[in-house]
């Protein structure tokens, strides 16, 4: 802003100070206007802006509400129950609003925040057939079935996709269900908290002895509202490697 500029903008909220009742007002309208067009902080890492997110109220995002997690839930609900699974791991829980809708037997759930963990500890204490860690205290656990649902398009730096991929197929005893979209364009993303990757194809180049079952297309697709429709559909994931395929797949998770 120019001084002259500047010099205005300090004599009017000068005039409006000295207006009774009506200044206080309208200098607060002045300063909300103004946060709102402000440009956002710059992104500090994923898991800086999540536990930021969380601490300041925020909440798992539109994708684990409403419809969407009502998709979610039916889907993989009935996989269980098809499959036989007798236990889930999945990393990025969140805060737990997807996981009200759950119906698996056992379930520990990671996440990089100590908010969403706190969150989720409180919200199901009286479950005990539910655990909740941060991912640093991660050790190793395995599941029948691991998930990672709207995590993917959120892990902006290459290094950290990439551990998580791996954790989370090392994770999984028999299967893999991810929820994200898949393509490259990021066309209006960058510098946010959101990165698309074609992680199908990453996958299949870096994960060895794992199928793609299926893929679930999402029942409300995107159509250029976020809120009424999802650029993300259900992946499932096989294991093909039989009895001790860990011990043959480079950069297994501890």
């Amino acid at each position: 802003m120019s001084d002259r500029a500047k010099s205005a903008s300090e004599g009017m909220k000068r005039i409006i100070r000295g207006m009774p009742i009506l200044g206080g007002l309208v200098v607060r309208l002045y300063r909300s206007v103004r946060s709102r067009h402000a440009p956002p902080p710059p992104f500090s890492g994923s898991a800086t802006y999540w536990e930021q997110r969380y601490l300041n109220g925020g909440n798992s995002g539109v994708g684990s509400y409403g419809k969407f997690a009502r998709f979610k839930a039916d889907v993989i609900n009935q996989f269980v129950a098809q499959h036989g699974v007798k236990s889930v791991i999945e990393f990025g829980c969140g805060d737990g609003n997807q996981l009200e809708l759950a119906k698996y037997p056992g379930y520990r759930g990671f996440d990089v925040s100590e908010t969403a963990i706190s969150l989720c500890r409180k919200r199901f204490a009286a479950d005990h057939t539910k655990q909740f860690r941060l991912m640093s205290e991660y050790t190793g656990e395995t599941a029948d079935l691991a998930l990672s649902l709207d995590v993917i398009f959120h892990l902006v730096e290459d290094d950290v996709f990439q551990a998580h991929i791996a954790t989370l197929f090392n994770a999984a005893d028999r299967y893999v269900i991810i929820y994200s979209s898949n393509a490259d364009d990021n066309h209006g993303y960058e510098g946010t908290h959101v990165r698309h990757r074609k992680f199908t194809d990453w996958i299949a180049t870096n994960v060895g002895l794992w199928k793609m079952m299926e893929q679930v297309t999402n029942q409300y697709p995107y159509r250029g509202d976020y809120r009424e429709g999802s650029f993300a559909d259900l992946y499932v994931y096989e294991n093909t490697g039989g009895p001790g395929w860990r011990e043959r797949v480079p950069g297994r998770a501890p």
